[in-house]
């Protein structure tokens, strides 16, 4: 059978567009339904679908469309004719398929298709053309007489199971045209006709064309088989079985078929990514005349699309509001830590509170990079909405909008890996792969966020009071300036909280000075954390930070010291502030409380810290006496920083906690305490309290 088909094939190069006629074969199957109750059949079996635009006006009756008809009208004509003269004389089904296949024998395969479906269409639309009409059309009453038609209204029990075989089939034959005609049209840029992939699928094409024309000619008998018999129709069980045995075949060929034409878009795809992926690596190592060629490049944006949605006005805009802006690229997944958040928002609305100064003279677009491996669900979108909702600033309208070149990219280039990052964009170029720690650090006043800026910022800083605890509590400022003691402790464990801060301050009163005490917890604030908080209000301890999330910003700044000094390639052996900043965090990785003593404006001791773990600064306070002239000559804390060092106990154990996914950790790391390399080891922790 297949040697006979192929002897049938002889293209000579004459080619149209199949995929405008498809569509109006499509229309009429969609057009053409039983009235009143049978309209529910075609509709349960997919035909009754929407078509893929509206009307056939707009786009598919364009572009030389009825030349290319007036080219085919002779060819499909004589296809329909075939139909209805071997079809009434009850002629044998394949003999009848092999005739058409002659008549078509120029023409490529998915034409083939295309053209016998068209003619069948004629057919099928003008049978029901009549029977739609007949009950309010005079002229189709009397063709409808004529043709001997069965009365559908009359006879829908026993006509029902026919025609729902009849739309499995024919939807199926059209499905298995469609996918033959995109195949057709794969783009040889890359995918060629040798590949494996197309190699199969070439070789099923001419029996995939066989058993849909066979189909459409086992469609035709069976409406032709309908005129003449009037009221006298009864239905055939074996007509039904045999319809659907070519239904169940045709689908098992789409099925086949459509296997390899994923594999083939899979094909595609992957070499469009890779092609997308170096043309992103080429942009982003090229100057620009503005920032316009990368934002487009970052963000997909098609003519009719407006890609970005501005938070404060509520409103989708066009990427043209960023042109030649400084830019920054906020990317995170949709987990975002809701403290994170809290606080950019705050730096966010600080900056814009003065818009003439330079360093508010940017503009922050959140890009959400999410999991393409999972789909996309009623959840994701919500999580999405929320805080999309919460952002001040432009974020993209949808995750999709991000391509997955541009999510490649971003992992490996930028080293995007579940932490939040800030990319920053002048008006031509990235000026810095990641300035989420300098924001942290110094909020806008980091403007314009570059490497330098950052140098620059470091180079004007000292291990003080401003530059550890920033501006968490409105008050430090204030007892700064009124030259008052400060300090800042914490811990978990509320029996030495209560010990440190009662024998703090019998201290400061036998010494006659000011001491305001803060509490600042653990990094990943819990309840635990709360509850402390409750307690020491409750007992007046001391100061409290009443927003976790601030307790939270406190420890993030101290990270993002590190991190930034890291990148600046500095150690504790080189830096003293990294040597201040890694003994901070080894406080919060111990189990103990820890405190930081400072003085503020004028006296003894100005912006010297003193600094110890919880049992040190205890033993140093119950041997005050001993030290006590000496804190009254050269000022408290200075000689509390002089005991501290003197009392060093070559027995310790730091313990520096950092998380695994901001950045590159260092092969080696010193202890603050004696230089020596601390050892590493990996640390799994769910922190729930």
């Amino acid at each position: 059978m297949l040697k006979q088909i192929q002897a049938t094939h002889c293209p000579d190069g004459r080619e149209f567009a199949t995929k405008p006629l498809l569509h109006v074969v499509e229309d009429i199957f969609h057009r053409a339904a039983m009235p009143s109750g049978f309209a529910d059949i075609a509709q349960h079996q997919g035909i009754h679908q929407e078509p893929e635009i509206d009307t056939l006006d707009e786009k598919t009756l364009q572009n030389g469309f009825f030349e290319m008809l007036e080219m085919l009208s002779y060819t499909i004509n004589k296809i329909s004719c075939e139909l209805t003269c071997k079809c009434s004389g009850g002629g044998d089904a394949h003999t009848t398929t092999l005739s058409i296949f002659n008549l078509i024998s120029g023409y490529s395969w998915d034409a083939k298709i295309v053209l016998a479906l068209s003619a069948f269409a004629v057919n099928y639309g003008e049978f029901w053309l009549v029977n739609q009409l007949c009950l309010t059309n005079p002229l189709a009453k009397s063709v409808a007489l004529l043709k001997q038609l069965p009365d559908m209204l009359e006879q829908s029990n026993a006509l029902k199971p026919k025609f729902e075989t009849l739309n499995n089939l024919m939807r199926a034959s059209l499905d298995v045209a469609k996918c033959i005609v995109e195949f057709k049209e794969l783009p040889s840029h890359y995918i060629t006709h040798d590949m494996p992939e197309m190699l199969t699928a070439t070789a099923h094409i001419p029996a995939a064309a066989y058993w849909t024309i066979r189909s459409i000619v086992a469609c035709a008998s069976q409406i032709i088989g309908l005129i003449g018999m009037g009221h006298e129709y009864i239905a055939s069980t074996t007509e039904a079985w045999e319809l659907s045995s070519l239904a169940h075949k045709v689908q098992s060929i789409h099925e086949h078929l459509m296997k390899q034409l994923t594999q083939c878009y899979h094909i595609i795809d992957e070499k469009r990514h890779i092609e997308s992926y170096q043309t992103l690596i080429r942009l982003f190592e090229t100057n620009h005349a503005d920032n316009m060629k990368i934002l487009r490049a970052l963000i997909y944006a098609k003519d009719d699309q407006l890609p970005l949605y501005d938070g404060h006005a509520k409103r989708r805009v066009s990427l043209d509001s960023l042109r030649r802006k400084n830019v920054l690229l906020y990317i995170s997944d949709l987990d975002l830590p809701h403290e994170e958040l809290s606080i950019l928002e705050q730096m966010y609305a600080e900056a814009r509170q003065h818009p003439d100064r330079i360093e508010s003279q940017y503009e922050v677009v959140w890009l959400p990079v999410v999991d393409r491996s999972s789909s996309w669900n009623d959840i994701k979108q919500s999580q999405f909405d929320t805080l999309q909702s919460l952002m001040p600033w432009y974020s993209v309208y949808h995750p999709s909008l991000l391509d997955s070149a541009v999510i490649r990219y971003i992992k490996e280039v930028w080293k995007f890996n579940k932490e939040p990052l800030v990319v920053v964009l002048d008006h031509q170029k990235v000026v810095n792969q990641n300035a989420i720690h300098m924001m942290w650090i110094w909020g806008s006043a980091a403007f314009p966020f570059t490497s330098l800026r950052e140098e620059a910022l470091w180079k004007e800083e000292s291990w003080r009071i401003d530059l550890l605890a920033d501006a968490i509590d409105p008050n430090i400022p204030l007892w700064i300036q009124q030259g008052k003691h400060i300090c800042l402790y914490g811990g978990e464990d509320i029996d030495w909280i209560r010990k440190f801060t009662v024998t703090a301050d019998a201290l400061a009163r036998a010494l006659g000075i000011e001491l305001e005490m803060l509490y600042v917890g653990k990094s990943n604030p819990r309840e635990k954390i709360r509850k402390n908080n409750i307690i020491i209000q409750h007992e007046n301890l001391s100061h409290v930070l009443q927003d976790l999330t601030l307790i939270w910003f406190f420890w993030v700044r101290l990270e993002s010291m590190w991190h930034s000094k890291v990148q600046h390639n500095r150690t504790v052996e080189n830096d003293a502030i990294m040597q201040e900043i890694v003994t901070m965090l080894s406080f919060d990785g111990s189990d103990q409380g820890w405190a930081v003593i400072s003085k503020g404006s004028g006296g003894g001791g100005e912006g010297q810290l003193a600094k110890g773990k919880g049992g040190d600064m205890l033993n140093c306070f119950d041997d005050f006496q001993s030290w006590r002239q000496i804190a009254e000559e050269t000022g408290f804390v200075s000689a509390l920083h002089e005991y501290l060092r003197g009392h060093h106990n070559p027995h310790h154990c730091n313990r520096l906690i950092l998380p695994g996914t901001t950045g590159s950790i260092p092969e080696m790391i010193a202890c603050a305490e004696c230089n020596r390399p601390m050892e590493k080891f990996f640390m799994y922790r769910c922190c729930t309290d």
